[in-house]
């Protein structure tokens, strides 16, 4: 589950921006130079903190089996867990967003996951496992 969601997300609900359920979403990979800031709104915000390495393109992977709904009391949204193949990456986050532009803000950011220590692949698959209980989920 994301560790961290963004205000431009909690904006976006607010104001109607995103369709989770049809929005492209992405998941792109950052080192530990990132310093978290829920004040980021939009990819450019992160985007020189972003891995670069064999097997991973610019911009992360698009995320497929993307699901929003309702479970329980609360609203989440769910998504498979993507992953690079033949890939030579280290990473210490993974930052989910909508490649879009809405409400003035282009590729919004939506939430943050923290691996807690860099984690890397030389010549492998890395993969990032979401929680059992969603990417995202409001309580």
């Amino acid at each position: 589950m994301a560790n961290r969601i963004y205000a431009s997300c909690k904006r976006g609900f607010g104001e109607g921006m995103f369709a989770l359920g049809s929005d492209t979403l992405k998941c792109a990979l950052l080192t530990h130079a990132y310093v978290p800031d829920s004040g980021h709104a939009t990819f450019a915000d992160v985007v020189a903190a972003e891995v670069s390495g064999a097997g991973y393109a610019t911009g992360g992977a698009v995320l497929s089996g993307v699901t929003w709904g309702v479970s329980g009391d609360a609203a989440v949204l769910d998504a498979a867990d993507p992953s690079w193949t033949e890939a030579t990456v280290t990473a210490r986050y993974a930052v989910v967003y909508a490649a879009k532009t809405a409400g003035g803000l282009t590729n919004p950011l939506l939430c943050l996951l923290d691996f807690g220590q860099d984690v890397g692949v030389t010549g492998g698959t890395f993969s990032v496992t979401f929680d059992a209980a969603g990417v995202l989920v409001l309580e």
